[in-house]
């Protein structure tokens, strides 16, 4: 009987710094904008084979009873420039940032992901996401504008005209004839025009088609409406499903999706984000686990996040005291700012909660300990490579996403311990095989299409 080949895993590191899991009050902890730190994130993933560095986005500081919520993030820089300023320190691993499809308009975006991917020669890659927060969108023009059921159709459309542009350029468009004084093929080059819903453009597109004609999309969102829109135009899926039985029946559903518009499961990649825990021993790995979690959620920390739930101040509450007697404040505005709450059923999550502490006999913090995010791996180098191992090829997981609890710091034990038994296994590469970022996910070409096409304008200016 002929045996299944295994499965490659692919993994990506996101930095940790603007992360609810980053531990800040560890003394390795260093800054989470100084470039030093990215470099170090960035250099330590590409050493061990990484298949991309990710770095996520914040619009705006979260703000809690109209205060900054500092126990979250204090400052988010801007994605692209690191990204640009990572590809010079650099040189094969991909690129990918979250850059949001509600507040941005898609030539601008178009652009800056074509030029990053000629910047790293082919290795970059958009994280799409999409908000209907309005508190976010009052630092845009359009505010808080769309509705929440229209914000992946925006989604949708700024990806389409997005394709259009990146295939506006043939690939025999640049002549670069000195002699003849010609540099391009013909005059219309880069033209484009788009009318739909949310966007009417037509103009010219000023970037050449990029090492990957596309760069690499991601998604992240784990909604319906999210799932739809990735099984549609994304090359992998950014989720948080952590659950192994609900991991697969995702996995399944969501490759579904893919299938059903003509690709193929391995088309799209399905990438939980992952924390983890290592230690010699198990024992200790588990001790580790603990101590972190213990780092993650302060007394300051349990009570902001059972403050979401109950929608009320609950600062003078002991954090090492019995959970809240009073009732939630549904009626009111939201306390925080900037985030999804915690649920949509207060009243059920409390009851739920106040079950778990009266039965273990748990103080707040103990209970947030217990009920939020935990390490999803956890054990000695072997254990853990085993524990990602086993995912990948029961099909729960085409690779993983990894959260580092520290900056910049985080990711160096993974990489040095945790990839060589991967590799070992036969199931993580020993060298970059490609040269662009989807040549190493082993994904199919961009579908560019035919040029000229229906995106071109029909009332170009000729400038030759």
């Amino acid at each position: 009987m002929t045996r299944k080949p295994l499965r490659e895993v692919r993994l990506g590191a996101i930095s940790p710094g603007v992360n609810s899991t980053t531990v800040w009050s560890d003394h390795r902890a260093g800054s989470q904008i100084d470039f030093s730190s990215f470099v170090h994130l960035a250099k330590t993933a590409e050493s061990a084979k990484f298949d991309f560095f990710f770095l996520a986005e914040g619009l705006r500081v979260r703000e809690k009873n109209g205060l900054i919520y500092d126990l979250d993030v204090v400052g988010r820089p801007d994605t692209l420039p690191i990204l640009a300023a990572l590809a010079a320190v650099t040189e094969n691993i991909g690129l990918i940032g979250t850059i949001n499809a509600t507040f941005n308009e898609p030539y601008e975006v178009a652009r800056q992901f074509a030029t990053l991917d000629h910047l790293t020669a082919g290795r970059a890659g958009w994280n799409v996401v999409t908000s209907s927060d309005a508190f976010t969108g009052a630092n845009f023009r359009r505010g808080g504008f769309l509705p929440y059921e229209e914000r992946y159709e925006r989604a949708a459309e700024m990806l389409e005209v997005a394709r259009a542009l990146w295939d506006s350029w043939p690939d025999d468009a640049i002549v670069a004839d000195g002699a003849d004084g010609r540099f391009w093929s013909r005059p219309d080059i880069g033209s484009f025009a788009h009318s739909g819903k949310h966007f009417d453009v037509q103009g010219q597109f000023s970037v050449p088609a990029s090492p990957q004609g596309y760069p690499v999309i991601l998604q992240a969102g784990d909604a319906e409406a999210g799932r739809d829109f990735g099984g549609s135009y994304a090359d992998g899926i950014f989720t948080m499903v952590r659950n192994l039985d609900d991991a697969r029946k995702y996995y399944r559903e969501v490759k579904a999706r893919k299938v059903a518009i003509g690709g193929a499961p391995d088309d799209l990649l399905i990438l939980p984000g992952a924390t983890f825990a290592l230690g010699d021993t198990t024992e200790e790995a588990h001790q580790n686990a603990a101590v972190i979690r213990r780092q993650q959620v302060s007394g300051a920390t349990a009570i902001g996040y059972i403050e979401e739930v109950w929608n009320r101040d609950l600062s003078a509450y002991d954090p090492d005291g019995p959970l809240p007697a009073i009732e939630p404040a549904l009626d009111a505005d939201s306390i925080i700012q900037g985030k999804t709450r915690l649920t949509r059923d207060p009243v059920a999550l409390i009851d739920e909660w106040r079950h778990l502490a009266e039965t273990k006999n748990l103080s707040i913090r103990d209970l947030v300990v217990e009920v939020s995010a935990k390490q999803d791996f956890i054990g000695t180098p072997a254990e853990v490579a085993e524990q990602i191992n086993h995912r990948v090829q029961t099909e729960a997981a085409d690779g993983f996403i990894l959260i580092p609890h520290l900056t910049p710091t985080g990711l160096d034990e993974f990489a040095a311990k945790v990839v060589p038994e991967l590799q070992e296994r036969g199931v993580f590469r020993t060298e970059y095989t490609g040269t662009t970022l989807r040549e190493n996910l082993g994904l199919p070409a961009a579908p560019q299409r035919p040029w000229p096409s229906d995106h071109l304008s029909t009332q170009f200016p000729t400038t030759a």
